[in-house]
């Protein structure tokens, strides 16, 4: 049954083409909002689509225990109260999903955040809590913009009237912000000589150690302005912007985390492997691929994947079709391999996100035991960074991305997180110019 601000017959129509940016000051007026973003070059199924959402039906924010929808306190647990706001499809919301090519027609869209994981792991981080562990808004009204055939719709399940989207882009605009580090590279070099020593005593394989950057924001910080000089200078396939009171995210994020399809089919690409995107690139990818510890922390990520989703996935299902293949994003190359099973019929979007946070490629193997560690060796919480930014649609589908390559505004800062896997064959030294490499473009983004 559709709810009371919903229509039973959606409203879709097609609007002449602009940039997906063009939207971006929609949002501006908007307390809750969000554009998914595909960026750069690549026009492949996962960065073919952007989407810009605005005027929720519903909201949630978790912090800690205490759960709010609506604006209301509820006596709901953190996932029960996501798993009733993706209530089943009414019959309208169905026909439209099946009659339209367009993948996501409306929905959930959220962030679940690093230490929304450690809970569903059965831990608490000893660290001061910046954001919301869990936060999401079900959206009804939603520009969807196909990059590949450079089409775009209009979608509302209230039938509001399509909004006149801006002539003009937005243009890239950030104050210079002082960014200070919670380890210094003497640090740093003793926190991975720690955790090798764990490593060299059997309590780990491998855990990711990763840094804040945080910088106080002056007043007239504007973080669309902002975002926009983001998705300009690091343009990725899983960018987003998620706007709320409580929180902001601004992501270039590489990595896929989850993508589910109506059918139950689920793939994860976990990355982990990385090397600059020089001139040569063709050579410098020849070593990325022969690199033994890259190719080591992979496998590793990759089996973790494989038994994270094994928790889930029906027996038997699970395989891996990639293997630390090689491919090249905006300033980097990485390593990265992909992993596929089915979801049983009687689960769903939400299900398979508890089964499987925090992100294995931003934690560590095993995974319960490199998590205490990392809280214990890290200065402060990790925040929506290493958590995922998630949409989930009227059919029961689901993408997400790994919460990397971005900066969270909450409680008037603006925080950068970067980091590495850490192994055996680690050289500490080597590992700090890695994560400095994977942290400058942004810090230059909100530096300029």
């Amino acid at each position: 049954m559709a709810s009371p601000s919903e229509a039973t017959d959606p409203l879709i129509q097609e609007l002449p083409w602009h940039d997906p940016s063009h939207a971006l000051p929609l949002l501006h007026d908007h307390p809750w909002g969000t554009m998914l973003d595909s960026g750069g070059e690549d026009t492949t199924d996962r960065a073919r689509w952007s989407w810009v959402c605005f005027s929720p039906s519903d909201t949630l924010i978790v912090t800690g225990t205490q759960v709010e929808h609506n604006g209301h306190v509820v006596s709901d647990d953190a996932w029960t109260a996501l798993h009733k706001m993706q209530r089943p499809p009414s019959p309208a919301e169905r026909i439209l999903q099946a009659q339209t090519h367009i993948p996501f027609t409306g929905g959930l869209i959220g962030i679940a955040s690093y230490e929304a994981g450690l809970r569903l792991e059965g831990l608490h981080s000893r660290h001061t809590q910046r954001a919301p562990e869990l936060i999401a808004a079900r959206f009804h009204n939603i520009l969807a913009f196909d990059r590949l055939t450079q089409r775009c719709w209009w979608i509302s399940h209230n039938r509001t009237p399509p909004p006149p989207i801006p002539a003009i882009v937005i243009p890239p605009t950030c104050p210079k912000l002082t960014f200070t580090a919670d380890f210094t590279r003497e640090e740093w070099i003793k926190a991975v000589e720690t955790i090798r020593q764990h490593i060299s005593q059997g309590d780990i394989f491998q855990a990711n150690l990763t840094t804040r950057y945080t910088a106080p924001l002056p007043p007239s910080f504007d973080e669309i302005g902002a975002y926009a000089q983001l998705r300009q200078s690091s343009p990725a396939p899983f960018s987003a912007y998620f706007k709320s009171p409580p929180l902001s995210l601004l992501s270039a994020s590489v990595e896929r985390f989850l993508a589910l399809s109506a059918s139950g089919a689920v793939e994860t690409r976990p990355i982990k492997g990385t090397a600059p995107a020089t001139d040569n690139i063709t050579h410098t990818a020849e070593l990325l691929k022969a690199d033994t510890k890259e190719n080591a922390e992979n496998l590793m990520i990759t089996d973790l994947m494989r038994h994270d989703l094994g928790r889930i996935c029906t027996l038997g299902s699970i395989n891996v079709p990639q293997l630390c293949g090689v491919e090249r994003f905006a300033h980097v190359l990485h390593l990265v391999s992909s992993v596929r099973g089915q979801l049983p019929a009687h689960l769903s979007a939400a299900n398979l996100l508890q089964a499987t946070l925090p992100p294995g490629s931003v934690t560590g193997a095993p995974k319960h035991k490199a998590l205490q560690l990392i809280d214990q060796i890290e200065r402060s919480s990790r925040g929506a960074y290493c958590g995922t930014v998630f949409r989930i649609g009227h059919d029961g589908s689901m993408d997400s991305s790994v919460i990397i390559r971005s900066a969270e505004r909450s409680a008037g800062r603006l925080t950068i997180g970067a980091g590495g896997g850490i192994t055996w064959p680690s050289d500490p030294a080597k590992e700090y110019d890695e994560t400095t490499l994977k942290a400058a473009a942004l810090l230059r983004s909100f530096s300029a």
